[in-house]
């Protein structure tokens, strides 16, 4: 127990810290049925990050980062002029075409570098293995900081992921308060995909979110459940990976697999 702890612990911690925010997060995605919102703005954010390598830039460079957390930001307010009071074309289906444009470009970049096939696969499952205390305690901060910033705004976020119609009809500029939404989402993709890669952040942002939308009715009952699916499959995704020396990031996505096929059993009528 004590070697798994040590070399479990910090991976589990940074874990426990996505879970918190991306739960959340997942109940306005799966809400407002912009599912692949995630993986778009991930691979914005990866297609930045392709920008900074090419021009010399380490992974872990400041600039690198700042490039990331710019193309995020661009992408954000794409996504925000995207919804309009009368939707002709699924908003969604804007998000998948930003996605795939995103991720051809990266390919198209990272294919002048020699090294660009294993920058590709970093980004898509990430190395959670090789956070340390610095990475956990700067992300905490900056994802409380974004907690705030949806705890107060809860509100206006909650209308209109609810009821865009009626905010609408409230006078509300959606447009902003979607910019807002999605750049405050946009920063915590962009720094979780740097640690964890695009796969198993998608895991934490959806599954958890759908297991508790099956299970619960109100939205207190839906984050509660979010939370602890979303700790018990890291939980044990870790243990197996740690006893079964498997890839981290692969394991606990099918462990969280595996815990919505639970659920969808336990309720079948609600799937």
């Amino acid at each position: 127990m004590i070697d798994f702890m040590q070399i479990m612990g910090l991976p589990l911690a940074a874990c426990l810290v996505l879970t918190g925010i991306h739960a959340y997060l997942g109940l306005h995605v799966i809400q407002r049925q912009v599912i692949f919102v995630d993986l778009a703005l991930a691979q914005i954010a990866v297609l930045g990050t392709s920008c900074g390598f090419l021009l010399g830039l380490d992974l872990d460079h400041p600039l690198s980062y700042a490039l990331s957390l710019g193309f995020t930001v661009a992408g954000a307010a794409l996504f925000a002029m995207s919804r309009f009071r009368r939707q002709l074309v699924p908003q969604e289906a804007i998000i998948g075409i930003i996605y795939v444009v995103a991720s051809s470009l990266t390919v198209i970049l990272l294919g002048f570098s020699g090294e660009g096939t294993e920058h590709i696969r970093q980004f898509l499952i990430g190395n959670i293995l090789l956070v340390g205390w610095r990475d956990v305690i700067k992300i905490l901060s900056l994802y409380t900081g974004v907690g705030l910033l949806h705890y107060f705004c809860r509100h206006k976020f909650f209308l209109i992921t609810n009821d865009p119609q009626r905010a609408f009809q409230k006078g509300l500029n959606v447009r902003l308060w979607d910019f807002l939404f999605y750049m405050s989402f946009g920063v915590v993709v962009t720094s979780s995909v740097k640690m964890a890669g695009v796969l198993l952040v998608f895991s934490f942002l959806v599954i958890p979110a759908v297991c508790a939308m099956i299970l619960a009715d109100r939205l207190r009952s839906r984050l509660l459940i979010g939370w602890v699916m979303g700790t018990l499959g890291s939980l044990l995704g870790m243990i197996v990976s740690y006893f079964a020396d498997l890839p981290t990031g692969a394991a606990v996505v099918c462990i969280f697999g595996t815990l919505l096929l639970i659920v969808a059993l336990v309720r079948p009528r609600a799937v």
